[in-house]
């Protein structure tokens, strides 16, 4: 990580609940000293007090990057006390859903390099996946520490267009939330079957970690991966018989789901 300009010049974290403490987490770990840090959060916890990072406390005249983490409804009130940061000097990187870069360059200056990020909740143990699109004051450099600093919570990926992040949003923003509710449908299905309410739930959480982490290393892809599993006329087959039904199974049920979230996150960026 280009840990070298952040540590010099400093790094403002506007908001450190659980993504921006997740970040926080990584970038100590990752060697970013804690007194370059300044955090702003009006309720910090108890962890992020006990860090040794500025809290509250007066800021750099021109920070390498002030990262935007509040929730979107709190960043009309949040963005004032970092407004003073913007032109060109600093580079902003927001992670707040549906808050366009548009947004931000009226509030800072079209003159200031911004970055729109999309991270996922699985950020929060090191496997998220973060979207990001610059604005056109973004330079290679700005993009790569971006990349940097995003990295210390999962993966990242670079989109084309900044429209592409409505379904970003709909498929790994809020993706999680699909896949939670896939565990709680497979133990539901187990008990169903006569299992215990635990063992069910074990079994179903241990499947989908595994299935995932199988599906994210190895080198054949997900279709070859199922077809590994599954044997002519076997278990798996009739299982998927049922789920890859074209009108009844998951497939049009994914794409309606992923669709319907697309167009929310459209709706609510134009607010």
């Amino acid at each position: 990580m280009p840990t070298q300009e952040v540590a010099h010049r400093g790094l403002v974290l506007l908001g450190c609940g659980k993504m921006g403490s997740a970040m926080l987490a990584g970038w100590l770990k990752r060697g970013i000293p804690a007194t370059s840090v300044y955090v702003i959060d009006p309720y910090p916890s108890e962890w992020v007090l006990a860090q040794g990072v500025h809290v509250n406390r007066p800021l750099p005249a021109a920070p390498a990057v002030t990262l935007l983490a509040v929730k979107p409804q709190m960043m009309g009130d949040a963005l004032p006390q970092v407004a003073a940061l913007g032109g060109g000097g600093t580079l902003f990187i927001s992670i707040a859903a549906g808050t366009s870069i548009a947004a931000f360059e009226a509030a800072l200056g079209d003159d200031s390099p911004i970055v729109r990020a999309m991270p996922n909740t699985p950020a929060a143990v090191g496997k998220g996946i973060t979207a990001l699109i610059g604005n056109a004051c973004v330079t290679e450099a700005h993009l790569a520490l971006a990349e940097a600093l995003l990295s210390a919570i999962g993966q990242t990926v670079r989109l084309d267009a900044e429209a592409q992040m409505d379904a970003v949003t709909g498929l790994s923003g809020s993706g999680p939330a699909y896949v939670f509710h896939l565990i709680e449908c497979l133990a539901a299905a187990g008990e169903a079957q006569g299992l215990a309410p635990d063992l069910a739930m074990r079994l179903a959480k241990a499947t989908v970690a595994g299935a995932g982490a199988l599906a994210e290393t190895a080198t054949e892809d997900p279709a070859q991966l199922r077809r590994n599993v599954t044997s002519p006329n076997g278990t798996t087959q009739a299982g998927l018989e049922v789920l890859m039904d074209p009108q009844t199974g998951l497939s049009p049920l994914i794409e309606a789901t992923v669709a319907a979230a697309t167009r929310r996150s459209q709706e609510l960026g134009r607010g």
